[in-house]
């Protein structure tokens, strides 16, 4: 588990780093499977994102970006963490688009 800090990422950025990370973990093909994203709220406030990669055999694998500490959380299929990414500055919440 590395802990790096990328230059400042645009909103759109951080899902396709995190699509593409999820992704080579697990050695799947970039692309061809979907994932979704789910505001996380504390009172009724957003306190993260919750961003789901629906892969083969209806297997997910997921990453939670805290807001609070600007760090994402990688996880396997079987929730067990792998990576941890701090970001350098939080991309805008109020700018995304959500798919369930």
């Amino acid at each position: 588990m590395i802990a790096i800090q990328p230059p400042a990422l645009e909103l759109q950025d951080l899902k396709d780093l995190i699509y593409q990370t999820l992704c080579e973990h697990e050695q799947l093909e970039i692309g061809v499977f979907p994932m979704t994203e789910r505001v996380l709220t504390r009172r009724t406030e957003p306190c993260g994102i919750l961003f789901c990669l629906h892969g083969p055999r209806s297997v997910k694998f997921t990453a939670i970006w805290e807001t609070d500490r600007n760090t994402v959380l990688f996880y396997g299929a079987s929730g067990e963490r792998f990576h941890k990414l701090r970001l350098a500055k939080a991309p805008d919440l109020e700018a995304m688009e959500f798919k369930n």
